[in-house]
């Protein structure tokens, strides 16, 4: 069997090396980004025309250094990170009662499998061997729960104070060029996705080595209660997905039906009360909530890969660089992403409009083709050249590039679901063509068209996941789905950049248009806004197709753990919880949408009543109250995010105490295999409806005019469509990625109580 070429105090100091690289490095682009200056003084000229300042698109605006809009810009700037801030500290105030409460639920259950006793117990994989007590392993899987839900909040929050940032100094940088603005956005969203990923990986790598110093030589316990890590991450994660959601679309919702329906007034106009907390919205939905989903993702996939290979020949032999060989990967993610995105900011200027899509898509390409590379010598240097790996009760022997294609498969799936996601519900192919000229016939038909689009599109990526897996799974069992999933979060920095890029454009448009900005600088914030909309569904991509593959090697890892010996869907014990488990999306997806339209029927009653109470205010002549429509969201979405929360968190103890780890098993499978297609639809529907809006918006084709102007019927049914959609793509569909991972590594944590307390009803009778 051997071991790798890479010693392991090398490894030792590479891990950790690359993080603070990682982190170095945003706080290089962060100081980059801020000088970009909100305020009223007088602003240097150029040093040069690099990065947009290519001829044409040096059309400055007269009076660049107009104070009253410099001001205006940052008074906006202000509203929206108050409003975001005061709501995020309410969130996690409560969802701080939560996890104090779930953490002592943790060392209760694991605490009780012993007795509570302090005596080492046997090995659950090698019975000739002495482990250390269950009261360990429950005392360090609630820390580690802790920290993984401190580090989820703490991604969450600080990509949202770098999107509040940087949103009026897109808007600013505008007025220079889309080049120049285009920059800004996405350096404010590296800064965003290199944070996050080298933080979740030091706080692993830290938790890993410090529980070390107690677990010794018992690398079962100690990665046993490492999985605490990503349940920690994921149950925040959820809690900032649903509330975040419901926050954003609820005011989106409202803003849309009642500004641009009813009043016929431009998006974001100063004029509509419910602006403000639609621009908050975004903040708090699309990076809040999204930086704290893939944060959970990566943590369960490294938490998967590393309990699988503990009872693997890594784990028996203590071959401690082979057995990080996940953090390695990630590791290598962070200095690909950072060479990647030199690609974006310094290499290549955006000259054009059309430009800017191309170039975040290249971002995706570049990043993957030299994460092969780097794959591979992470798999020469740090894996033997043969070692076993635990397949359900036997070892399976794998060679070292057998792996590497696991991770590669993973790595190259996820490009292909971007890419075929891009094709769904980008405007410029023909499926969201297809469904904007629906628009011509009225709201109807454009539901009718993009619901069967959302359906259309599940196909390849299922496919690609299918055979993601079958491959992963025959070269490395379990441990291979692991490791793919792994690799398609591998680029999670340049993944998480393209991502917040999105938002932060959006509300640059916002604020250009409550500042008054000329219509030049609102069509350039409209292009940068689009690319970022498209790229918005290829994360969400990324995001369902990883959390697919995680959820299956969690379930891999359950079954194991739990010790069971089939999973046989022919036995009712395991028949019911499929059918349990296949109706659990829909239950939340039903949820979540009654949450946004019950929020978003307050919105548009409040916003209705402004405009007609309110004299002067269509005219221009009075402010509305924004305060009343930001209350409305946060209150809505703190109230309404306990109920889904609770549905999935409970479902995993409730059915593993009384129906036992069979029952739970088909739970498991079942809400993963309906969960995937519904979250995949979901997202690319509402993708679809809301780039079919803004295709008609723009007007950019010939064919695109024949349905516009803004205020048509077709743009008006458009509009209809996207505000169904909303819900669908950033509450409901992004939350049940979610769902599949969170039940997953639930039941992982609590398999040791299942296994020996559960099954409580089949028992007594």
């Amino acid at each position: 069997m051997g071991s790798g070429i890479l010693p392991d105090l090398w490894t030792l100091i590479l891990i950790p090396l690359c993080a603070v690289v990682g982190i170095a490095f945003s706080l290089i682009q962060w100081v980059i980004v801020s000088r970009v200056k909100v305020s009223v003084e007088k602003q240097s000229p150029p040093a040069s025309n690099k990065n947009g300042f290519s001829e044409s698109l040096i059309e400055e605006e007269e009076g660049i250094n107009d104070h009253s809009v410099v001001q205006k810009c940052a008074e906006i700037q202000n509203a929206i990170s108050e409003g975001a801030t005061s709501f995020l500290f309410t969130e996690y105030q409560y969802v701080g009662i939560f996890m104090v409460a779930f953490a002592v639920l943790i060392f209760l259950f694991l605490g009780s499998v012993e007795g509570f006793s302090t005596k080492g117990q046997t090995c659950t994989y090698d019975s000739t061997r002495m482990c250390k007590p269950a009261l360990a392993t429950a005392a360090f899987s609630t820390i580690s729960f802790l920290l993984g839900g401190v580090t989820s909040v703490v991604s969450g929050f600080l990509g949202m104070k770098i999107a509040t940032y940087a949103n009026a100094r897109t808007t600013l940088e505008a007025r220079k060029g889309v080049g120049k603005a285009f920059i800004v956005a996405f350096r404010s969203g590296a800064v965003m996705g290199f944070l996050l990923a080298a933080n979740g990986l030091l706080v692993l790598y830290i938790t890993i080595n410090l529980f070390k110093l107690y677990y010794g030589d018992d690398w079962e316990g100690l990665f046993e209660s490492i999985t605490g890590y990503g349940l920690g991450g994921s149950s925040m994660a959820l809690f900032g997905r649903v509330a975040g959601g419901i926050y954003t679309k609820a005011a989106d919702v409202g803003a849309d039906l009642v500004g641009k329906v009813e009043r016929n007034i431009p998006e974001d106009d100063p004029r509509n009360p419910a602006v403000i907390a639609d621009n908050v919205g975004d903040n708090v939905g699309d990076i809040a909530g999204m930086g704290s989903d893939l944060f959970g993702s990566y943590a369960e996939s490294s938490c998967a890969a590393l309990v699988v290979a503990s009872i693997s020949s890594f784990g028996i032999n203590h071959d401690y660089t082979a057995m990080l060989y996940p953090l390695l990967v990630s590791s290598m993610g962070i200095l690909v992403c950072l060479l990647t995105t030199l690609f974006a900011t310094d290499f290549f200027e955006i000259k054009s409009v059309k430009d800017i899509e191309p170039t975040l898509k290249k971002q995706l390409i570049i990043s993957t083709i030299f994460m092969t590379v780097g794959i591979a010598i992470v798999s020469w240097v740090a894996l033997p050249s043969s070692f076993t790996i635990y397949n359900f009760g036997a070892q399976k022997e794998v060679k070292n590039w057998q792996l590497f294609l696991c991770v590669c498969v993973g790595l190259w799936a996820g490009l292909i679901i971007g890419f075929v996601t891009e094709y769904y519900t980008s405007n410029a192919y023909s499926p969201v063509q297809d469904v904007a000229d629906s628009c011509r016939t009225g709201a109807a038909t454009n539901v009718i068209f993009g619901l069967a689009l959302g359906y259309k599109s599940v196909i390849i990526p299922i496919f690609a996941i299918a055979i993601g897996i079958f491959v992963s799974f025959s070269f490395a069992a379990m441990y291979g789905v692991a490791v793919a999933a792994l690799g398609m979060l591998s680029t999670i920095a340049t993944g998480l950049a393209i991502d917040a890029y999105g938002p932060i454009s959006d509300n640059a448009g916002g604020i250009a248009e409550m500042a008054g900005m000329s219509h030049r600088i609102r069509e350039r914030t409209d292009a940068l806004d689009a690319a970022g909309n498209t790229t918005a569904a290829i994360g969400k991509g990324f995001a369902i197709g990883s959390a697919a593959l995680v959820s299956l090697a969690l379930f891999g890892a359950f079954v194991s753990r739990a010790e069971i010996l089939a999973v046989d869907v022919l036995t009712p014990k395991v028949f019911i919880g499929l059918l349990v488990g296949a109706m659990l999306p829909y239950w939340f997806s039903a949820m979540t949408m009654k949450s946004v339209g019950k929020a978003a029927l307050k919105m548009v009653e409040e916003v209705r009543r402004q405009f007609n109470t309110i004299p002067g205010l269509m005219e221009g002549t009075a402010k509305p109250d924004y305060a009343t429509c930001v209350k409305i969201s946060t209150d809505a979405s703190i109230k309404e995010m306990i109920a889904p929360g609770a549905l999935v968190m409970l479902t995993p103890l409730i059915v593993g105490i009384f129906f036992g780890v069979e029952t739970l098993s088909g739970v498991l499978a079942g809400s993963l295999v309906s969960g995937v297609q519904i979250a995949i639809s979901a997202s690319n529907t509402g993708g679809a409806w809301d780039n079919a809006k803004k295709y008609i918006e723009a007007g950019a084709s010939e064919h695109a005019r024949t349905l516009g102007p803004k205020g048509s019927d077709a743009h008006k049914a458009a509009v209809i469509g996207d505000t169904v959609g909303d819900p669908l793509k950033d509450t409901s569909g992004p939350s049940l990625n979610i769902l599949i991972k969170l039940m997953a590594v639930e039941s992982l944590v609590f398999a040791p109580f299942f296994a020996t307390h559960g099954g409580l009803l089949f028992k007594i009778f």
